[in-house]
């Protein structure tokens, strides 16, 4: 049998920081990866032939500076500048768009001089409030239960921002963190269109309205991203996000990691309490005392360890986690580029969000919670070969969509529903750009079924698990167990369903495989 100092489960790009982490301790590292290619989510595909585009993410928001730095990503082919920051289109039905220019709106253009200036105190406020939760999301949660030294002063450090804030700002901080966006947008804000694109963000990706408890997290969660350096700040990468995913993966092999793709593992080798390996699913057996899994983590633990190697209560934990996805995946061939009334050339190449208010993406949440879809969805959309045009034919053009609300659990069943909701979606498209659906030459809609089949993510969610309040922080993947391990010694998690949770940031890997350093030596 071959052995390894540590096998690493899982290719996308979590595992690849991780593992590229690890080797540069010092240990031998694999990379198992069950697709053809790694990257998961986060590549650049072709979905019809000439025409290529990002899987599921489609925007770089929140690659933590760390693991750019630790390595040394722009030796490998990152290319993030300032002047790529892409800007946040709110669209409308009757009139001119809204647009936050730069890092989340520095400049806002579309809007009176009244609400410009909320918007800039009400940005300032949110970046500073997100500045608070930052350093949680960079860096393992404390351990309550026998927090360290280190823990303790971290701890401290954020006691110590809260406490500069001054008081009202403090009291302020706690009265809105768990508030939902909704009501702070309506305390602040007049503007529908900005409130609903606010609303929009803050939900992206899970399942609540911005009238749920807690919503506002969200909103934060993406404001404690940056790109190249600059919080709230969003790039399109030239090549899509697999150039992003090609940069780590140039990174690991400098390192020595070897990564073997179109290799499936059916089962983690556990002996004596320990993980000791893995078997693939050819049969081939692989050596190693430590065992990282970057894939989710009921899968890793229910079906790759299983019930009868850990405590019947911590395997009840892992059942529920809830993991069902709400958003769906366009992906267009266009003919030509299309026109959004009222947008101009700079816009086109932004984020173009359809969510006309706090109420309108309510109301298409409101028939998820019950298995049905909204006969007006609400959704991001870029215009990547805008930007880069090699990912479209001369002259053509792809349109990428994220889709809020796309239940996993259709009630009709996605066999039947698909062509339906597609055909609602194409509807919402004609609202905004005219004749788009006459330029089509291929549609591919992914629903969180078909997200869940490709990429091997249970329920189709891209966290591998809700970022709400009772499943952050020390309670991610489930209370107790929050800090990379397992209860079996040696397996250690490092996928989105660990904390910080989803989003091409690779603080999961980072954090994962300092944990394994400091823990192993």
């Amino acid at each position: 049998m071959t052995s390894f100092d540590a096998i690493v489960i899982g290719g996308g790009h979590n595992g690849l920081v991780s593992a590229a982490v690890l080797a540069k301790s010092g240990r031998k590292v694999l990379v198992l990866e069950a697709a053809t290619d790694v990257g998961g989510a986060a590549r650049t595909e072709e979905f019809a032939p000439g025409f290529r585009v990002s899987s599921v993410a489609h925007l770089l928001n929140r690659l933590h500076p760390d693991v750019v730095k630790t390595l040394e990503l722009e030796r490998h082919g990152l290319d993030i500048a300032r002047g790529d920051f892409v800007p946040s289109v709110a669209l409308s039905q009757d009139g001119l768009p809204l647009v936050l220019h730069g890092a989340y709106g520095e400049v806002l253009t579309g809007a009176g001089s009244t609400e410009q200036t909320a918007w800039k105190q009400l940005r300032a406020q949110l970046l500073r409030y997100a500045g608070i939760l930052k350093p949680f999301l960079a860096r393992r949660p404390p351990d309550l239960s026998g927090m360290s030294l280190l823990e303790t002063l971290s701890l401290g450090q954020t006691a110590l921002a809260l406490k500069k804030l001054g008081k009202e700002d403090m009291r302020d901080f706690l009265r809105v963190l768990l508030m939902n966006v909704a009501d702070l947008l309506d305390e602040q804000l007049a503007d529908d269109r900005l409130k609903g694109l606010l609303a929009f963000d803050a939900t992206l990706g899970s399942h609540l309205g911005p009238r749920s408890p807690t919503s506002l997290l969200g909103l934060y969660y993406r404001l404690a991203g940056e790109a190249g350096g600059t919080a709230g700040a969003q790039v399109q990468p030239k090549g899509g996000m697999g150039a992003v995913i090609s940069a780590i993966r140039a990174a690991a092999e400098k390192a020595g990691v070897t990564i073997r793709t179109a290799t499936p593992v059916a089962r983690i080798i556990v002996e004596k309490g320990c993980a000791a390996g893995v078997v693939l699913d050819s049969g081939e057996m692989l050596r190693a005392k430590t065992i990282v899994s970057a894939i989710n983590p009921a899968i890793t633990l229910l079906d790759l360890v299983g019930s009868r190697e850990i405590d019947t209560g911590f395997i009840r934990k892992v059942r529920n986690i809830r993991m069902k996805g709400d958003a769906a995946k366009l992906n267009l061939a266009l003919d030509r580029p299309p026109q959004f009334a009222g947008a101009d050339a700079a816009d086109h190449k932004g984020r173009l969000v359809i969510a006309p208010s706090p109420d309108g993406v309510e109301r298409a949440f409101n028939p998820s919670k019950y298995g049905e879809f909204s006969p007006e969805p609400v959704m991001e959309i870029t215009l990547p070969s805008l930007a880069d045009p090699s990912l479209a034919p001369d002259g053509a053009c792809v349109l990428s969509a994220v889709v809020q609300y796309a239940p996993y659990a259709l009630k009709q069943g996605w066999s039947a529903g698909r062509a339906k909701f597609l055909k609602a979606v194409m509807a919402q498209l004609e609202v905004y750009t005219p004749g788009i659906g006459k330029t089509v030459r291929y549609a591919e809609l992914l629903t969180p079924a078909d997200i869940e089949a490709r990429y091997r993510m249970p329920g189709g969610h891209w966290h591998h698990g809700e970022l709400q309040a009772d499943q952050i922080l020390m309670s991610r993947p489930v209370s107790g167990w929050s800090g990379y391990d397992t209860p079996i010694d040696g397996l250690f998690l490092a996928g989105a369903g660990s904390h910080p949770g989803g989003g091409v940031s690779g603080a999961p890997g980072l954090n994962a495989a300092k944990r394994i350093i400091a823990t192993k030596g």
